[in-house]
């Protein structure tokens, strides 16, 4: 897998920076000194296109940014021109689906609330396969594209193993996705005892909520996606991913993303500790997945 610089998070940090130099002045002040359209200017702010760089280079030169950061900004919009790994696989992938790998790429951290199945960072190929073939009863998918699909889960997977610095993981897990089977019985073993070995990388704080904690959880999963502070450049705050049925939630702004960090808070209290949580999943794997008796 390449490096971990990730031109989504690259063309957000550029976008927020754009939308900061503007300040007071409206979209449509600048597009009609530059003698741009206003969509123009809202598509560079949204990060929802590519960048010229002589555009680009227009608009600090009319902003009057000054220099080192003028020429910081210009290698932001270079390498926010750049392809990143996933996007060899567009063709079968939604673009949501694009944007979150994209974040997760460059991400520093990630906690993640899981209560409806195993975390993808945290799938073994056997899981991740059954997971799709479970859509086949809703939307029919091809067995090509469902390769496509789970090769690309299993490259995610790299930002906790090969990427430098690894990405710094927090997952609470309901224990009702121990108790769900997905698949054969085998299977849920084998998922189950591979989370219990992810979870003794130094990178990796996997808990369990138990069941009879009598605690009421948010109703639905979430993400939010940590970045690191490059530089006062360009920063870019916080990000939650809230997971539907059929696209994913984005959520930003300082308030309303802190306010997931703190329920993630209360689910960590709640929780089982890591230690606890892998015999857990060791006890699990072993007594209720048990190989069947030949």
């Amino acid at each position: 897998m390449a490096a971990s610089a990730s031109p989504t998070v690259r063309r957000r940090r550029l976008a927020a920076e754009l939308r900061r130099l503007r300040g007071v002045r409206t979209g449509a002040d600048v597009a009609k000194a530059l003698r741009w359209s206003p969509a123009k200017i809202s598509r560079y702010e949204l990060g929802q296109t590519s960048f010229p760089l002589h555009e680009v280079a227009r608009l600090f030169d009319f902003y009057e940014v000054p220099e080192p950061r003028r020429s910081r900004l210009l290698a932001l919009a270079e390498d926010a021109n750049k392809r990143g790994w996933w996007e060899q696989f567009a063709d079968s992938l939604a673009p949501e689906y694009s944007e979150f790998i994209g974040l997760e790429a460059e991400a520093e951290s990630v906690i993640h609330w899981a209560i409806t199945g195993v975390p993808g960072l945290l799938q073994t190929r056997e899981y991740a396969r059954e997971v799709h073939l479970s859509y086949q009863n809703a939307v029919p998918i091809p067995p090509g594209l469902i390769d496509r699909r789970v090769g690309v889960r299993m490259l995610r997977q790299e930002v906790l193993t090969t990427r430098q610095p690894p990405l710094q993981l927090s997952v609470v897990l309901d224990e009702s996705i121990l108790l769900r089977r997905i698949g054969d019985p085998e299977l849920m073993r084998a998922q189950l005892l591979h989370m219990a070995a992810m979870s003794e990388r130094p990178n990796v704080e996997l808990r369990i909520l138990p069941l009879d904690r009598g605690f009421s959880p948010p109703p639905g999963p979430f993400l939010v996606f940590g970045f690191p502070a490059e530089d006062e450049t360009a920063k870019l705050g916080d990000v939650v991913s809230i997971e539907g049925l059929t696209d994913n939630l984005v959520v930003e702004g300082e308030t309303d993303t802190y306010i997931y960090r703190l329920f993630f808070r209360t689910l960590v209290e709640a929780s089982l500790s890591p230690d606890e949580s892998r015999h857990l999943l060791l006890e699990t794997a072993e007594q209720g997945w048990a190989r069947p008796l030949r």
